[in-house]
């Protein structure tokens, strides 16, 4: 008979590898900024838009970047394969089928567009340019320099939809509840965004050079490329501060945005180190912080905003 723990495993595998395949813990870069938006244009209600909108919203970005990311590896698996940094991904060595690879992503673009049904007629109506902003971007590196930005924009979509999922559209008045605070977000997002893509593709720097594909890193260089993706950080900052003053933080939100900027400042320090080693902290566990940092403190701001004030 057969142990319950070998009964469960082959599941739990399975699992493991489709979640390895799309970099399912990647999600953790764009839903803080989602769930973030989704406080603000809920904070009528103390942030809590209800379970039922909340639910929706999560099925709609673990769809987007499920199918986004699903269509990248689809469309880049011959590159894949010829990287040696990439070569053991699961298209490549046959982990994961061709086919099963195509499944999965229309599957997860049924789940956006379902969700974004039962959200409301605009987010239905957008999905599906939604879905071509996604996965465009796989595309951009063939022949432009900026696919960092496309790559930015893509994820940008996260908190102008989840606004468009609590409000159900776009108000420019007041500015504390305005459009301009998600538009300032996404805004915001693009050049966050622009700078941690450029320190991630110094890996791929030489590769990408003898084969064709383009990025800042290809252009400029790595010193000049890693000195844009500074300002871009910086740009990113300020756009956050921006944002917490016309949203009305104060105390909770500023110490946020300190520990932003320490992990901004460490992440291109370590960058100029020009090493693989410094890849996981820079890329993945620094960029993490700063997005799970940014909802904490945001969300804080509009649960407890008389706790934080002291009382004012």
């Amino acid at each position: 008979m057969s142990s319950p723990s070998s009964i469960l495993h082959p599941p739990f595998s399975r699992f493991a590898k489709w979640a390895g395949f799309v970099k399912l813990s990647h999600t953790i870069f764009a839903l803080p900024f989602a769930l973030a938006a989704m406080a603000v244009a809920a904070r009528d209600n103390r942030g809590w838009p209800g379970w039922r909108t909340f639910g929706l919203i999560l099925l709609a970005m673990v769809g987007a970047r499920t199918c986004a990311m699903s269509f990248n590896r689809i469309v880049d698996r011959k590159f894949d394969k010829a990287n040696p940094r990439t070569a053991n991904r699961h298209l490549p060595t046959g982990q994961v089928s061709l086919a099963g690879a195509i499944t999965l992503c229309a599957l997860s673009a049924a789940l956006l567009i379902g969700a974004s049904y039962f959200l409301n007629p605009i987010c239905f109506y957008l999905s599906p340019v939604a879905l071509a902003v996604i996965c465009f971007y796989s595309l951009t590196k063939r022949f432009t320099d900026f696919t960092h930005v496309f790559l930015g924009i893509a994820l940008a979509l996260a908190p102008i939809g989840a606004w468009l999922a609590v409000k159900g559209g776009f108000a420019f008045w007041p500015i504390r509840d305005g459009a301009i605070l998600p538009i300032l977000l996404a805004i915001a997002v693009v050049f966050w965004l622009i700078g941690f893509d450029i320190i991630y593709a110094l890996q791929d720097y030489d590769f990408d050079r003898q084969h064709g594909l383009h990025s800042l890193v290809v252009r400029w260089g790595p010193r000049n490329a890693l000195a844009a993706a500074f300002l871009a950080h910086m740009v990113m900052w300020g756009l956050l501060f921006a944002f917490g003053l016309l949203c009305g933080f104060r105390v909770a939100y500023l110490v946020g945005l300190l520990v932003i900027l320490g992990s901004l400042l460490l992440e291109h320090w370590l960058a100029r180190r020009r090493s693989l080693k410094w890849i996981d902290l820079a890329f993945f566990r620094l960029n993490a912080l700063i997005s799970i940092v940014f909802l904490i403190v945001t969300v804080a701001e509009v649960v407890f905003p008389r706790v934080i004030f002291f009382g004012r």
